[in-house]
């Protein structure tokens, strides 16, 4: 059985850092989903039979790490989505990308999502293209350099389905381990893309939480200049 580590925990949220190669949701019902073991988890740890509520106001991809945002009421969902919906939330990432000489060392990334249904997957297109589909923002900075590869920073403005993958594929630089999206070099353990900051206002409370995850040590971050336990 896959295991989440539990960030916080109060009556409305849970916070969970996600390992990479557990969905969030949307599988078979003998398959295990980040959704179907934090309800076990709930239920188990205060004694709640029956079915455990648990609403998801925000994904990762499987192959994706790092923090998670659940609502444990409808009230507390309805909340949430709506910051999400609006862009008052914050979600940053960690992302590790081929150093492509002619991607700048800080810079902006701005397409037009659409999906490629013969392919199951997404496709960016320029800004400026006429074609429909779903405007798409980041902006990111390096952080560190090794061997052909590059650290970096990213911060969403949007929130599309692959967007940081199918963007920085677009760029020529997609994530490592990413092979969907183009990627030829391996990654320890699901791709190198980590949510590392999550922010939003608490649905009740109404001040801001925010939160921060490490990447999983096989990211071997010091290669980039920086120590897990300093960061």
């Amino acid at each position: 059985m896959a295991t989440f580590k539990t960030v916080y925990e109060d009556n409305h949220l849970l916070v969970i850092d996600k390992p990479s190669m557990l969905p969030t949701m949307g599988v078979g019902p003998e398959e295990e989903s980040l959704v179907s073991l934090a309800k076990v988890y709930i239920g188990q740890k205060y004694n709640k039979p029956g079915n455990v509520y648990l609403g998801v106001v925000s994904r990762l991809d499987a192959w994706v790490s790092g923090l998670i945002v659940l609502a444990r009421t409808s009230k507390a969902a309805e909340r949430l989505n709506q910051q999400f919906r609006d862009r008052r939330t914050q979600k940053t990432y960690w992302a590790i990308i081929p150093d492509k000489i002619d991607l700048p060392d800080d810079g902006r990334l701005e397409n037009i999502l659409t999906k490629n249904e013969s392919l199951h997957r997404m496709e960016a297109l320029s800004s400026r293209s006429k074609t429909k589909g779903d405007f798409a923002s980041l902006s990111f900075q390096t952080l560190g350099r090794n061997a052909g590869l590059r650290l970096i920073s990213i911060q969403l403005e949007t929130g599309r389905k692959h967007q940081i993958r199918v963007q920085f594929s677009a760029a020529g630089c997609p994530i490592v381990g990413d092979g969907k999206y183009g990627s030829e070099l391996r990654f320890p353990q699901g791709i190198g893309l980590h949510s590392t900051r999550l922010s939003f206002e608490h649905p009740t409370l109404k001040s801001e939480f925010s939160f921060e995850s490490k990447p999983p040590g096989y990211w071997r971050l010091e290669r980039f200049g920086y120590d897990l336990d300093r960061v």
